[in-house]
């Protein structure tokens, strides 16, 4: 058996999936296998991929789904893993030629024990930038959620887990309607119980295309409050961060309002800090549906 599962979700991005499969057949070792989530693609992409398949430089598995967004791409996936370690490169992006083999021979010659659940690595631009900033290489494990609050490091990083940890927890929320839930959330369910090893290099190399969930982030706050909503009832209850419950109960009750939720006090796993932002929520609200009055 592979050690690694490359998986990509995917939807209507056959003009740029060929990036993925060209950096993946330049891999340098070949321990993996690449799991294609196609997300109910109405354009070509099961031909291009049949046509790789048919290649066979590398192991491919291809699964077709009706479209659920990217959150239901990953339950999807990690529904099918089986290899020892998962690691998720986006449609739009694409792996250095060493990345597996170091991945690889990271995890192996690391003394990791039941609490680490993985890997941390950095993200890099096509011109070699960094994505934010490196990792402190005083810290050699760490969750996520302290990378970012407590040692300020900025940006995407590129997170490999041991899929049996994965597995655990619960899958992401799928609502009717909506196609985007936060994949920060199931990341914080984690780190709650694990933690990453640190690993200083680049792991995988980014590009936000203009059909990206990253470019349209307004769009996504007024066509997914209820998955929105849930991300801040799962930051709220489980970050350790007080400035993050704080602002996630801002966000909280602006989603709220979007879906004229009447149990938003009730549903809160913080009452006393949403009562105090609730103004806040409030003018967030009316920023929003200004910011958002032109989007379908």
């Amino acid at each position: 058996m592979k050690t690694l599962t490359v998986f990509t979700p995917t939807y209507n991005r056959a003009y740029c999936l060929n990036q993925v499969y060209e950096s993946l057949i330049r891999q340098t070792y070949n321990d993996f296998i690449w799991l294609i989530i196609d997300d109910g693609s109405t354009d070509n992409t099961k031909e291009v991929v049949d046509f790789w398949m048919k290649e066979k430089k590398i192991d491919i598995i291809y699964h077709f789904q009706e479209n659920q967004g990217m959150h239901g791409a990953h339950n999807t996936a990690y529904s099918l893993i089986n290899t020892e370690l998962n690691v998720c490169i986006d449609s739009d992006d694409f792996m250095p030629d060493d990345a597996v083999d170091n991945i690889i021979k990271f995890w192996c010659a690391s003394n990791k024990d039941e609490k680490i659940a993985g890997i941390i690595g950095l993200d890099s631009y096509k011109d070699g930038r960094i994505v934010g900033n490196e990792l402190p290489n005083n810290v050699l494990i760490s969750t996520l959620e302290d990378l970012q609050h407590k040692y300020k490091i900025k940006g995407d990083k590129k997170l490999i887990y041991r899929t049996e940890i994965v597995k655990k927890y619960r899958s992401y929320p799928i609502f009717k309607n909506e196609r985007f839930v936060p994949l920060g959330t199931l990341y914080l369910l984690i780190d709650k119980d694990y933690d990453l090893l640190c690993y200083n290099k680049v792991l995988c190399i980014v590009e936000y295309l203009e059909d990206g969930s990253s470019r349209n982030i307004f769009k996504q706050y007024k066509k997914n409050p209820k998955g929105f909503q849930y991300a801040r009832i799962v930051n709220m209850q489980y970050s350790k961060y007080f400035k993050v419950q704080l602002r996630n109960a801002i966000h909280y009750v602006s989603h709220s309002l979007f879906i004229k939720d009447r149990k938003l006090f009730s549903k809160t796993p913080k009452p006393l800090i949403t009562i105090m932002v609730f103004p806040m929520g409030i003018l967030l609200y009316i920023y929003m549906k200004l910011k958002t009055k032109d989007f379908q």
